[in-house]
């Protein structure tokens, strides 16, 4: 499937797949928050719209607009805003979305990330119509200042199959429901009871492994591959930059008066403000 950002104008924020990798995760004991499968598999889970510039905000508690202040390190043509008032931080992607027919786009900010202070806010848009826009949203959790660096990424997206959740109909039975999957949760589990008493008593066998890995190699507990969809990495392809479409040669430009006028407003105004006397 397709999915199209268009580009509608001003610095173009940079798109990358996103890492399994994470700050926080790398400042663990033995890299033992990598161990974890879905925790790998939902960081990478999509792409990253990254912060074009650093810039430090701060939010004073109040509910006006004017209670969130933020300083950029430099003037890039691009600020995040306080649009909604009651410690909301509001940022732009610059880009317009589309997906194929039938999927929205999930938005939200970096998955399994932490930042003191600030949590993203999570929407579901319906991009394989919508002609407008998006904004991602932080949340203050308290008052205060922090900071976001050039490069960080604010916003995480991706596609997901409109009315897939509608469709479920979810149950709950007990697991002697299923004799299969009972009879392997139940070995599994005498095994990882096992394992970490050997780690307690550091046998060597199981110091070496560390951690079971039945899941993480997509394994049955008795051995022999459980699904051959199985993924233990996921291959995210970067976005392809197209440019600007090519005109068509001799096709009539309908919007030329819209631009013609606009282009006719703005010189009078560069004019207007070129006159005034320079400030004191």
């Amino acid at each position: 499937m397709k999915l199209i950002a268009y580009s509608i104008g001003g610095p173009k924020l940079e798109i990358r797949p996103a890492p399994a990798t994470r700050p926080w995760l790398d400042k663990l004991p033995n890299a033992f928050g990598y161990r974890c499968l879905p925790l790998n598999i939902g960081s990478s889970h999509g792409w990253e719209v990254l912060c074009p510039g650093g810039f430090v905000t701060m939010w004073n508690g109040q509910e006006g607009l004017d209670a969130i202040t933020v300083r950029m390190d430099k003037e890039i043509g691009w600020t995040p805003a306080s649009h909604f008032g009651t410690g909301i931080l509001t940022f732009h992607t610059r880009y317009l979305f589309r997906t194929d027919p039938g999927y929205n786009l999930f938005v939200t900010g970096p998955t399994n990330n932490r930042k003191h202070g600030i949590v993203p806010l999570t929407g579901i848009i319906e991009t394989d119509w919508s002609p407008y826009t998006f904004t991602m949203n932080w949340a203050f959790t308290q008052p205060g200042g922090l900071r976001f660096e050039a490069g960080e990424p604010f916003c995480m997206i991706f596609p997901v199959p409109r009315g897939l959740v509608d469709s479920v109909d979810p149950e709950i039975l007990d697991i002697a429901a299923d004799p299969e999957t009972k009879r392997r949760y139940e070995m599994w589990n005498a095994s990882r009871e096992q394992f970490n008493r050997d780690l307690k008593q550091w046998k060597p066998e199981a110091v070496q492994e560390k951690w079971q890995k039945h899941y993480y190699r997509g394994v049955w507990p008795e051995g022999g591959e459980a699904s051959p969809a199985h993924q233990i990495k996921l291959r995210v392809k970067p976005f392809a930059d197209k440019g600007a479409p090519a005109k068509a040669a001799g096709a009539p430009a309908a919007a030329e008066p819209m631009v013609s006028i606009k282009r006719a407003r703005g010189p009078r105004i560069v004019v207007k403000r070129k006159v005034k006397p320079p400030l004191k």
